[in-house]
C-alpha cells in the first residue's frame, strides 16, 4: 500500500498540485527550503487514540505561527487516522483533501477487522517547504512499539507488518483552503534518515 501511495504522490508532485483557495498550484519542489525555526527543545505531547493506544509527539517549539499550524495539522491527521483504525472515529476526514483524502480512507479501510495497540512516536518534525497556499511537513515516525491485532479478541497477529520493525520518514503535502484550514492533499514515505 505504501509503495502504491508513494508512486501516486510522486506522479502528482511531478505534475503539480492544485490548491484549494490558492491562486496558483503548489509543488514542494518549487518552494525554497524553509527548515522549521526552533525556539527551544522539543516538548513531548501524548495523544490518546484508543484503549491502550497512543501517539507520542516530540513537537519542536517554533517561532513562526504558520509552522506551528502546519505541525499541528500533521499530528492531527496522523493521530486521527490511527484513531479511526482503533475506534472508527472519522473526524480526521475534515483535515484531508483529495487525493490525500482517498488515500487516507483506503489506508484506514485496509485494516478491515483488525486494530492496533501500543505507542507510536513522531519526532524530528520539520516544515520543509512553504509557498503561497501550500506546504510540506516531514517527520520521523516510529511504530515499532505498536502491534497489529486480529479482530478476534484483540490478539497480536503472528506475522507483524514491516512498519512495526523500523522508523520511517513520513511527509505530508498540505494546502490551505479558503476557510484558512490546512489540509493534507498527499502523503509520501521514505526509509532513510530516521534511525534512532
Amino acid at each position: 500500500m505504501r509503495g502504491l501511495i508513494a508512486a501516486v504522490v510522486a506522479a502528482l508532485l511531478g505534475a503539480g498540485c492544485t490548491t484549494a483557495g490558492a491562486d496558483r498550484p503548489f509543488t514542494p519542489g518549487q518552494a525554497k527550503a524553509v527548515p522549521t525555526a526552533v525556539a527551544g527543545p522539543a516538548a513531548t505531547e501524548s495523544i490518546v487514540v484508543g484503549p491502550k493506544t497512543k501517539v507520542l509527539v516530540e513537537r519542536p517549539v517554533v517561532t513562526d505561527p504558520r509552522h506551528a499550524e502546519l505541525l499541528k495539522a500533521f499530528t492531527d491527521v496522523y493521530a486521527g487516522m490511527w484513531r479511526a483504525v482503533v475506534t472508527g472515529d472519522e473526524s480526521y476526514l475534515s483535515r484531508v483533501d483529495d487525493p490525500g483524502g482517498r488515500e487516507a480512507t483506503d489506508w484506514v479501510l485496509s485494516f478491515e477487522d483488525r486494530s492496533v495497540r501500543g505507542t507510536a512516536r513522531v519526532f524530528a518534525m520539520n516544515v520543509t517547504a512553504i509557498m503561497d497556499g501550500g506546504a510540506e511537513v516531514n517527520a520521523c515516525v516510529d511504530e515499532t512499539r505498536m502491534r497489529l491485532l486480529s479482530g478476534r479478541g484483540g490478539v497480536a497477529v503472528p506475522d507483524q507488518p514491516a512498519w512495526t520493525r523500523a522508523a520511517y520518514l513520513q511527509a505530508m503535502v498540505l494546502s490551505r483552503g479558503d476557510d484558512g484550514v490546512w489540509r493534507v492533499r498527499d502523503f509520501r514515505h521514505g526509509k532513510e534518515g530516521c534511525s534512532r
